[in-house]
């Protein structure tokens, strides 16, 4: 990857979803057809009390990353496809917790009208934190 490829933030401010999570703050680590990896942080506005990821959050994660990873698919066409997220389920193994974790999302299957895409989030260590599958629904 480029040195110029390192710098690009996530999402550029504006999004309110992206706001939220502060996605501008992430780094991506690997970007490439139907494939996007991040290193996130947690902001402080998003735990319970735990200090924990609060669970409501995640799908916001997912659903920014689902998306992300499905409109990578057809930069290499040169054409920018629109997504709607129609289904999603997410496993919850271990809190997300500390100042930074990984997020990976990849689409396991591109259909003729849908998309399926799975995210993980794992720790700095690469222990799986939380698991989620998507469906997103081919827009023209």
């Amino acid at each position: 990857m480029s040195a110029v490829k390192d710098k690009l933030i996530f999402l550029k401010p504006g999004h309110n979803a992206g706001d939220l999570v502060e996605a501008h703050k992430w780094e991506i680590l690997r970007e490439e057809s139907g494939l996007v990896e991040v290193n996130a942080h947690l902001p402080r506005h998003l735990l319970n009390p735990r200090d924990q990821l609060f669970g409501g959050f995640h799908g916001t994660y997912v659903d920014m990353m689902s998306i992300y990873a499905a409109r990578s698919l057809s930069v290499d066409k040169g054409i920018l496809k629109w997504s709607t997220t129609i289904n999603m389920r997410i496993d919850y193994f271990v809190p997300v917790e500390g100042e930074r974790f990984l997020l990976k999302s990849e689409v396991i299957r591109d259909g003729r009208s849908t998309l399926l895409v799975s995210t993980t989030f794992t720790d700095l260590e690469g222990s799986k934190l939380v698991y989620a599958i998507t469906t997103l629904k081919k827009d023209d």
